[in-house]
């Protein structure tokens, strides 16, 4: 062994010893030479001496160091302020505790001083980059080996030790060595294998829980290294916490349950016995506790999954309670928990359990927890496509439907890129297409039926669009998955389809129109040129969720001087493929430029501008799949559905795809949707026509009646210049067949659909066609039929088959083009009259009472179908019986009549006045067909007060409101009045006239006090104006039919204006409506003779006052029966006629008495009549059937002052709007009705006939 380092280091020491103020150079050079001699001596353990050798080496090493020790602890040396000097002195002090061990180099009484000259450099380990730092890791490295540490302990150096566990935390890095963090856990664990404490174990917990790697992760090595050590104090800790937590005095008793899970993932055996205590606090009352212990459970579960699940399965069903949990922040921690965990471990029995509990939060009361549930779902079914249970991404999809808007918004989102996601894997054929994710997009499409404007079919438009697919998806694949989603449509879903369909065709058709109107812009820069750009860029901002904002936007877009970007805008209207379509709508935009303060409407305008939804590409896709083998047939129906509803809004997107369309033709299944399609768009494709004749003309004969109707319309669209010469063929093939009773149905359908496209055709074999109809299928007869059920009539073979001849025979009369008939109308009408009448179609013919239902049904359907052209022909009877359908004994003849007549309004197809029949249903016994008669009712006010005005003012006409619902009132009036079940004279119930009146109480309500007029105050009074003026003028007309039926005429007049008054509800002034009101003269005229005008009866006012009040109860109504809008009057408590406090007394009072008495007497002097004025009927007022029967009635108001000129043959009725404007109407009265009465007796009345054709 080599003693010289020893001698160095006495020789140095006894020299730095005999130096009284050793300078700092000489000080540092010497240190420097003890601490390198000091590394080099080795301890007297380690050499190779035996036992007596080695106590010697030692003591002569003790001997030797001597000096030195003196040195370090006599002059002051350990607490010396240079840095260097205090670490170099470290380094000799550690090695000397090395070389010494077991003996201490130093006092008792110095070993504090010592420490922390020691602790000193440990706090500088942080400086990696420092020169010192290796010197700084031998002195960590000494004290590890040497162990000298404990000594703190046997020196009662507490409060040194615990600087010491604090300063490794302080000063440990993540990028320090691995040695280094090795000794500093060494020197730990063997303090606490000596002496563990709670404030050691404190420590080592706060730094377990920091967010710095290097802190956190020495303390998990700790507690994993002395976990038995650290067990009592860390339980201690935790119980306490537990059971009494305000008496716990540590800053960590804020964050326990942050610190137990950091412990649980280092040394989950520590925590055995106080993982239970969370059970408690699960059930605790404290909302926060409850959430801390349910994110630690969570977390727990999501650590060790199922294992933990079954070691404590009774925390683990605690957890499932709480989402159920009062709290919100308790149900949606526990969905982030549950989120967690399913992650960690998705193919757990636990899992399932977690995923039930989520279905019951897609349906909490809270929206946030719905939201929170549907994303949470979303997201975990993304992570596991393959594997999610199926019926949880269905009811999840469900939220679509939700009634708040947040959560409907959330779910879309999620919803969306989870769709996106499933396609994806669906392309890579990772997996296969499955129904729950496909219906994903059915939902969608049903926003459009939440009356929300962030989803109308706008909205819907371009999520089905941007964010339905990947941008990247092929036309294939989109094809795919098309297919897919459509063969899960209910008959809703087309329907919301075709109305996204048409309103994208509705703006492509009007963006063409623009860009047509803004080319021919320079040549004509008129005034009506500006008119109609402003009406096309208003009706293109309909199509948009903010039309005023879009309006706004289109009007900069038109100032723009860059003609290609309308170039650009022009050729995205065009049919491109899924790639040309994305790089034009790169380069608009890229035209407009990023920073465009209108970029966002721009986008969405060239994304609703371009077949974005479907294309050319697509349909031929949809027609190859058709073709392939193996496909199921629902789904090829819905396929050819697809098409179908397609190429009816865009028959063009057809054109090149012929020869897939041809190669279909041999596929029975698809007859019917096929000839459909080619009824909708053959003349948009190019064909010979031959290669399709044969197909359709079978179709006409063999095929059903609907399909025949198709394979007819495909024959006129598609044979051309050819279409007479091949009808004609047709027409002579079925005419063949009828005679032989060969698909007679199919037939009669074929040859109706015939004359519709060329009557001329038809006329040719007309008589023989009428005559098989007439003397044959209306003869058959049949003993007995099926029994009707409550939901359709189950008529017999042959009935139906009088139904199909009579379907033919209403056809004939209403052809596409040409007005040459060979039989006349008024025929026609007296068969349809005596079906109405008898429900038989000929005499002597016996007809069972079901085929009777369903015969009257078709007759009076028939009736509605023939007032579209020949209305001024048919009769007031024919009329009326029509109308009373609505109120026949069987409830399915009423559902579908009305079903039919709404059907007909909504499309403008009938007269307004047909609406009668709503009104005569709205007090149906059947629930549905009240509701149903409101709901139709509405749809017809809201769709003629938003077009009549527009209507009659664009034509320039006189506002004579005769095409508004107000105006049905004048039909309404006479059915009531000419019912058989009109009340006796000698009547003295008020209630039996309550009853009869409901229809015109009802009609009253719904035109001014009605959900579609509620918000609508000018609607509401312009309908009572109107209302007023109809009421009047029939006071004072004449039945023009039976005279006798003029009283019940007046008496209902006179109870319309008492309901109009008990149902003003504002006190806002009501202006007369200006302009003439007319009357048909087929069921009124004026008296022949001047009556006077007496005062009014006080006995008749008081039974109409007492009549009002029974009719808005309700309480006429058979027992059981729920008046809805009744109850809803009795609530808003209207402005009544002065008749609350009066009794409901029963009077009697003859039906005479009961007339206004103002109808009874005019004064002579006031009133004259005008001359015979001839007054040409315009085609609008024909049209509306104002005129039945060629003639119309025309009651004008018009001022009785003595200053008024004489009106003569020549001149026009004009009456300035104060002369019907009484200041009495400006009164809030109860004389407000008598008022308007006498300003309308002080008028001349004149009548105007012109007969018409």
């Amino acid at each position: 062994m080599d003693d010289a380092p020893l001698k160095l280091v006495s020789q140095a020491g006894a020299q730095l010893c005999r130096l009284s103020r050793p300078n700092k150079d000489s000080l540092l050079k010497s240190l420097r030479e003890v601490a390198e001699s000091l590394v080099q001596i080795q301890h007297a353990c380690s050499s190779s001496l035996e036992g007596l050798e080695k106590k010697k080496l030692a003591k002569k090493q003790a001997a030797a160091l001597l000096p030195m020790k003196e040195f370090i602890v006599k002059r002051e040396i350990l607490r010396h302020a240079d840095r260097e000097v205090q670490l170099l002195v470290s380094v000799c002090v550690a090695e000397l505790f090395r070389i010494l061990a077991p003996e201490t180099p130093f006092a008792d009484k110095h070993l504090r001083d010592v420490f922390k000259l020691i602790l000193g450099t440990f706090s500088e380990l942080a400086d990696t980059g420092s020169p010192y730092f290796g010197r700084r890791a031998s002195v960590l490295e000494a004290v590890a080996r040497c162990e000298c540490c404990v000594v703190m302990l046997d020196v009662q150096c507490g409060d040194l030790v615990l600087e010491l566990f604090k300063t490794f935390f302080s000063v440990v890095r993540a990028y320090h060595d691995k040695s280094v963090k090795k000794n500093m856990l060494h020197i730990m664990s063997r303090i606490l294998n000596e002496e563990p404490s709670q404030r050691l174990a404190d420590v080592i917990l706060q730094n377990l829980i920091k967010e710095e790697e290097g802190p956190s992760q020495l303390a998990v090595y700790i507690i994993q290294k002395c976990d038995y050590e650290l067990e009592p104090f860390v339980r201690g800790f935790f119980n306490s916490c537990f059971l009494n937590r305000d008496a716990v005095e540590n800053d960590l008793k804020e964050s326990y349950h942050v610190v137990l899970y950091e412990v649980y993932k280092c040394a989950p055996r520590m925590l055995l016995t106080v993982i239970p205590y969370l059970s408690e606090e699960l059930r605790t009352d404290q909302v926060d506790v409850r959430v801390k212990a349910v994110n630690l459970l969570g977390k727990l579960l999501a650590l060790r999954g199922d294992q933990f699940a079954r070691e404590h399965h009774d925390l683990f069903t605690e957890l499932k309670n709480r989402f159920s949990d009062k709290s919100v922040d308790v149900r949606r921690s526990a969905l982030h928990c549950a989120r967690a965990f399913y992650i960690a471990n998705p193919c757990w029995k636990a899992s399932e359990e977690i995923l039930s509990a989520f279905e019951g939060r897609l349906l909490d009361l809270n929206d946030e927890v719905r939201a929170q549930a549907v994303v949470i779902i979303c997201d975990l079914a993304s992570s596991n496509l393959e594997s999610f249970p199926p019926g949880l991404v269905v009811t999840a999809t469900e939220r679509l439907r939700d009634k708040k808007l947040s959560v409907r918004k959330k779910a879309l989102a999620r919803l969306m890129k989870l769709y996106q996601d499933y396609c994806i894997k669906c392309s890579q054929r990772l997996m296969a297409i499955t129904n729950h994710f496909e219906r994903i997009p059915t939902e969608v499409l049903m926003l459009c039926c939440i009356d929300s404007k962030a989803f109308r079919s706008q909205t819907t438009e371009h999520t089905l669009w941007e964010d339905l697919f990947p941008a990247n998806l092929s036309a294939e694949e989109r094809t795919r998955h098309w297919v897919h989603i459509v063969s899960l449509f209910t008959p809703l879903h087309w329907k919301v389809m075709a109305s996204v369909l048409s309103k994208q065709n509705r703006l492509q058709t009007e963006m063409r129109t623009y860009l047509s109107l803004r080319k021919n812009e320079k040549e004509n820069t008129s005034e009506v040129m500006q008119k109609n750009i402003k009406k096309s860029i208003s009706k293109m901002s309909a199509s948009f969720p903010d039309p005023s904002k879009a309006q706004e936007c289109f009007y900069i877009l038109n100032q723009l001087k860059d003609c290609n970007v309308f170039s650009t805008l022009e050729l995205l209207l065009e049919d491109l493929t899924i790639d040309d379509l994305q790089m034009k709508r790169k380069e608009f935009l890229k035209l407009v430029g990023d920073k465009h303060p209108q970029l966002d409407f721009l986008q969405l305008l060239s994304l609703k501008c371009s077949f974005s939804i479907f294309n050319s590409e697509i349909i031929r896709c949809v027609l190859v799949h058709l073709s392939s083998e193996g496909l199921e047939i629902e789904q090829k129906k819905a396929s050819a559905k697809l098409i179908l509803a397609v190429v009816s809004i865009f028959p063009s997107l057809l054109r090149g795809s012929e020869t897939e369309v041809q190669m279909l033709l041999e596929d029975d299944t698809l007859a019917g949707e096929l000839v459909e399609v080619l009824a909708k768009a053959g003349s948009h494709i190019f064909v010979e026509f031959s290669d399709f004749d044969a197909f359709l003309r079978r179709q006409c004969i063999e095929g059903t009646r609907v399909v025949s109707k198709h394979a007819v319309s495909a024959i006129a669209s598609m044979a051309g210049t050819s279409e007479q010469v091949i009808l004609s063929q047709l027409c002579e093939e079925l005419v063949n067949s009828l005679r032989c009773g060969w698909k007679t149905s199919t037939v009669l359908q074929s040859l109706g659909c015939i004359a519709q496209h060329s009557l001329s055709t038809f006329e040719i074999h007309g008589e023989e066609i009428r005559s098989y109809i007439f003397n044959i299928i209306f003869k058959l007869s049949q003993s007995d039929g099926p029994a009707c059920s409550e939901e359709r009539l189950n008529c017999s073979d042959c009935c139906q088959l009088k139904i199909f001849g009579l379907k033919t025979l209403v056809k004939s009369f209403l052809p596409h083009q040409g007005s040459h008939f060979k039989w006349a109308i008024d025929k026609m009408l007296a068969v349809l009259l005596k079906m109405l009448q008898t429900g038989d179609t000929s005499d002597g013919v016996f007809t069972c009472e079901n085929d009777k239902l369903s015969i009257r049904l078709a007759a009076a359907k028939s009736i509605l179908m023939l007032s579209n052209r020949w209305d001024l022909h048919i009769s007031p009877k024919i009329f009326q019986l029509t109308t009373l359908m609505a109120k026949d004994s069987s409830p399915v003849v009423r559902k579908s009549f009305l079903h039919k007549t709404h059907k007909l309004l909504k499309k403008h197809a009938i007269p307004v006045r047909y609406a009668c029949a709503f009104a005569l249903a709205a007090h149906d016994p059947c629930e549905d067909l009240r509701d149903a008669s409101s709901k139709y009712m509405g749809d017809i006010i809201n769709d003629y007060v938003r077009d009549s005005q527009f209507n009659q003012k664009s034509a320039g006409q006189r506002e004579t409101f005769t095409g508004d619902p107000a105006y049905m009132v004048v039909y309404l009036i006479y059915i009531l009045a000419h019912d058989d079940s009109f009340p006796l004279e000698e009547c003295q119930d008020e209630r039996v006239y309550a009853q009869f009146c409901s229809p015109l109480f009802w009609v009253i309500q719904e035109l001014t006090r009605g959900s579609h007029v509620k918000d609508r105050v000018d609607v509401a009074n312009g309908n009572i104006s109107r209302l007023l003026c109809v009421f009047y003028a029939i006071k004072k007309a004449e039945d023009a039919i039976d005279p006798q039926g003029t009283p019940k005429l007046r008496i209902l007049a006179d109870i319309g204006i008492l309901m109009v008054k008990s149902l003003q509800h504002n006190a806002l002034p009501v202006e007369l409506t200006q302009g003439p009101v007319l009357l048909p003269s087929s069921l009124y005229k004026l008296s022949p003779v001047d009556l006077k005008y007496v005062s009014g009866s006080s006995d008749r006012q008081d039974f109409l006052n007492r009549l009002i009040p029974i009719q808005k109860s309700g309480n006429f109504m058979p027992a059981g029966h729920s008046n809805k809008r009744s109850r809803d009057l009795q609530e808003d408590k209207p402005r009544s006629c002065g008749t609350e406090n009066n009794a409901l007394v029963v009077v009697s009072l003859p039906l005479q008495s009961l007339i206004a008495p103002e109808t009874q007497g005019i004064v002579a002097a006031d009133v004259s009549l005008g001359q015979m004025l001839e007054y040409a009927l315009s085609p609008d007022l024909e049209s509306e059937g104002l005129c039945s029967n060629h003639t119309a009635t025309e009651i004008q108001l018009g001022c009785a002052s003595t200053s008024c000129n004489p009106i003569s043959s020549t001149d026009s009725a004009t009456v300035s709007p104060s002369m019907l404007q009484p200041e009495a109407l400006n009164q809030k009265s109860d004389g407000y009705v008598q008022s308007l009465e006498d300003t309308c007796v002080s008028t001349y009345l004149f009548l105007i006939f012109q007969v018409v054709g």
